[in-house]
């Protein structure tokens, strides 16, 4: 297990670690309408949380302007109780190298660098490590994913599972506050979105990382600690939380 990753104490109430303040997103092509409506909710350190909704929902939408990378909205986003919102695009690129790990749908690995090196590029943006340790953290990442055997393989080498668990490792390479994803499973088979679920589910409850993810898979989300559900941009079933 990664050693570079504090466990995360149990018990007691757990820390807010996002919120959102009535956050609201207009599209305006072909014609205005509003893609987000009045959404405000919590996420707790170590939740486990998913986004649910069917297509068109917005919960896509809305998992994007939490992770920094769509600024036009309206109300105010929170960040471990910084606001985000109004921040100019370094400021923002800084918060999101720091405190927000992505995984997509598709991996996004670069095929001819080693699984290693992908592993490594977000801490190298950072800058906080030398290159020795930001080396070392990566080999800890695969190894907590079982990957250790595969770091100096090109990515495209890989399997498809064994390329999406790279592209998790490359989201936690920054020990990040949030791990979002957006339908991390969907190009998965059952199998192995069974093995993606379990590391979420280990990263959130032994680490005390959250997860804020969007998914089509019921199964995926009915397992989460606590689901939002979304239809015409609000937010129409939010589970209480435990944390």
């Amino acid at each position: 297990m990664n050693t570079m990753m504090q466990k995360s104490p149990i018990g007691g109430k757990r820390a807010i670690v996002l919120s959102t303040n009535g956050i609201g997103k207009y599209f305006f092509d072909p014609v205005k309408f509003k893609a987000l409506d009045d959404v405000s909710f919590e996420a707790y350190e170590g939740e486990f949380l998913t986004l649910v909704g069917k297509s068109g929902s917005g919960k896509s939408t809305l998992l994007y302007c939490l992770s920094t990378m769509d600024t036009a909205y309206e109300g105010d986003i929170y960040i471990k109780g910084e606001k985000i919102t109004g921040k100019k695009s370094d400021e923002l690129a800084a918060i999101r190298n720091e405190n927000i790990g992505f995984v997509f749908q598709f991996h996004y690995l670069l095929p001819e660098f080693s699984c290693l090196k992908n592993v490594m590029i977000p801490a190298r943006k950072l800058g906080k490590y030398s290159y020795d340790e930001i080396e070392s953290r990566a080999y800890e990442k695969l190894k907590m994913l079982g990957l250790q055997e595969q770091a100096l393989k090109p990515a495209s080498k890989l399997s498809g599972g064994q390329q999406q668990r790279v592209a998790i490792a490359r989201a936690l390479i920054n020990n990040p506050a949030i791990l979002m994803g957006d339908e991390p499973t969907g190009n998965l088979d059952s199998k192995n979105s069974a093995i993606v679920f379990d590391i979420f589910k280990e990263i959130a409850h032994e680490f005390g990382q959250t997860i804020i993810a969007v998914t089509h898979d019921n199964d995926f989300a009915k397992a989460s600690d606590r689901t939002i559900e979304l239809a015409d941009g609000r937010i129409v079933n939010l589970d209480k939380s435990d944390f």
